[in-house]
């Protein structure tokens, strides 16, 4: 838990994602449409993503990736993210976390 509050401090918009994860890409792809410039860790490129990718799921994440953490907190994966996009609350929470300024 630690590493990953460590991965996600002082950055407004984190995502952890595998490569070959067309959701982590679309959840990625979104987020920069506003404008925002998230921080992408691609857990099977790094030499310690399962224990990444263990932490995550310890946190309730399900599935692992994508893993998305707005404001120093975990917010959700593609659903998540989808639902808060329809409602017209993700911009919002971009703003607040300093992502995005417009």
């Amino acid at each position: 838990m630690d590493m990953i509050t460590n991965m996600v401090a002082e950055k407004p918009v984190v995502i952890f994602s595998k490569s070959t994860c067309c959701l982590s890409h679309s959840m990625t792809s979104l987020i920069r449409s506003f404008g925002a410039n998230p921080t992408v860790h691609e857990l099977d490129e790094m030499a310690n993503g399962q224990q990444i990718e263990s932490a995550l799921l310890q946190m309730g994440c399900q599935p692992s990736v994508p893993a998305v953490f707005i404001g120093q907190r975990f917010i959700g994966g593609s659903k998540k993210i989808m639902s808060l996009h329809l409602r017209n609350e993700l911009i919002p929470l971009l703003k607040n976390a300093g992502a995005i300024w417009i």
